[in-house]
């Protein structure tokens, strides 16, 4: 049977074909089976619930039309639990309100059958290619709680409760790792339209080619691979909140169109030429000097002011350090659970060596840190334990970490030790990490591990 080679996708992954025809189901297993994936089947949804009760996966493919629960009461269940694994729809019976309602309960994308190959194989790489941070509907009713309580984050609430009822464009600012993300879902779960869709797209993970199909859809027939219409984010999140993490970069001539959205409420397909109206909030956030920007020519002056109607800052961690106890016992509390072990403790010159550090991670690499004391440390974590780990000029480097070590060597030392502690268990590494599976593999990947290697430790 042709397929694409393992060898030139790249990305192989655990796959689970959800179906109640038989035939289809055993075609798909196979194909993607010769395509290099880890391939298990369920014959109902059902079925395939009781699988991920016990087993991860990084991509669920499933039918649509199914006798008892179907396609969309499934994807709904899914998204319900939380199951962090990308869906996908495959089916025979596919249509734009089936698709947009699917992707607004967490699918990825949909193809119709009959199917050639290459469209599954292409489908469930795109689908493993995607990770946390790409295009995807956010979960506001979940979000983590913004945890604090210092004048930063009592004037940070206080303008998140002023803003939120409006109807107004916000541009959130603020240095990586501050919570933008955190501050969207707060600001659509307090509006008119939290009972709606909130769609997040994170611009540098698609290229100006792509943004543009994923932001407006596209037809049938736009470009060479476009073999089957693509519903775009702002359908998506129509009559919700779109937000747009990182916006600066979207490349100039998409500016344009993006404008034209926020200033007329209207858009066009990808390969169409007339408009369609859509409502949507847009909610935009960036870690960068946008008036910067704008005076390098490198973002549209008009498309910033439209954006920055209501701007709102998020604060550095250096800034707001008296929330440091209560961040790190909400982190180590987290990270107990996950790991299904007594909470780990501070003692009293740990928490000074905390509070002392200058923190350029801001709070992610503060709950980096405590994920880490949580695997690796003792009960009561000491400050020599933490002193190693932090790595700015006013705190001393050990010799484990040579000098210059940055955010993303400290990761990969945190990733490898806890797979030696669960003996190359990617599953139990992901939940005690508190990240996907498939974000793991990804970065495994990205070391040089093979998809089903056990790895050890590799010098970084």
């Amino acid at each position: 049977m042709p397929t694409l080679a393992p060898a030139i996708s790249g990305v192989t992954g655990r796959v689970l074909v959800v179906d109640d025809n038989a035939s289809a189901r055993e075609a798909m297993t196979e194909i993607l089976r010769c395509a290099g994936h880890e391939v298990r089947s369920a014959a109902s949804a059902v079925e395939a619930l009781r699988r991920l009760e016990r087993e991860r996966y990084d991509v669920v493919l499933t039918d649509l039309q199914m006798p008892g629960m179907d396609g969309l009461d499934f994807i709904r269940a899914l998204c319900r639990r939380g199951e962090d694994t990308q869906v996908a729809m495959v089916t025979a019976h596919a249509s734009v309100a089936s698709a947009v309602e699917a992707m607004r309960c967490g699918a990825l994308d949909y193809i119709e059958k009959p199917f050639n190959v290459d469209q599954l194989e292409q489908l469930v790489v795109r689908a493993l290619r995607q990770t946390g941070r790409g295009p995807r509907v956010l979960a506001a009713s979940s979000a983590a709680p913004m945890i604090g309580s210092s004048p930063a984050m009592q004037m940070l609430r206080q303008r998140i409760a002023q803003v939120a009822p409006t109807e107004e464009t916000v541009l959130i600012l603020g240095e990586s790792g501050t919570g933008k993300e955190l501050v969207a879902k707060a600001i659509h779960a307090a509006s008119r339209r939290a009972a709606k869709t909130l769609v997040g797209v994170n611009c540098p993970a698609l290229s100006p080619h792509l943004m543009e199909s994923e932001l407006f859809g596209h037809v049938r027939g736009a470009f060479t691979t476009a073999e089957t219409p693509r519903v775009g984010r702002f359908e998506l999140a129509d009559g919700g909140t779109l937000f747009l993490d990182e916006v600066t970069e979207i490349d100039l001539p998409l500016q344009a169109k993006l404008l034209r959205v926020l200033q007329e409420r209207v858009y066009e397909r990808v390969g169409e030429s007339h408009p369609r109206a859509v409502n949507v909030r847009v909610l935009a956030a960036t870690n960068r000097d946008l008036r910067e920007d704008v005076a390098a020519r490198r973002f549209r002056e008009d498309l910033y002011f439209r954006l920055a109607v209501v701007p709102l800052q998020t604060p550095p961690l250096r800034d707001r350090r008296e929330d440091i106890p209560e961040l790190m016992h909400h982190f180590l509390q987290r990270a107990a659970q996950r790991l299904q072990q007594t909470p780990r403790e501070l003692s009293p010159s740990a928490l000074e060596v905390l509070c002392e550090y200058a923190w350029p991670g801001n709070v992610r690499e503060l709950e980096n840190i405590a994920t880490r004391a949580s695997v690796l440390g003792q009960a009561i974590i000491s400050a020599d334990e933490l002193r190693p780990w932090l790595t700015s000029d006013n705190t001393t480097v050990s010799s484990q970490i040579p000098p210059g070590a940055n955010l993303s060597s400290m990761e990969r030392q945190l990733i490898e030790a806890t797979l030696e502690k669960f003996d190359g268990h990617r599953g139990k590494t992901a939940a005690a990490l508190g990240i996907g599976v498939r974000t793991l593999a990804n970065k495994l990947r990205g070391y040089g591990y093979g998809p089903r290697e056990k790895p050890g430790r590799k010098s970084a």
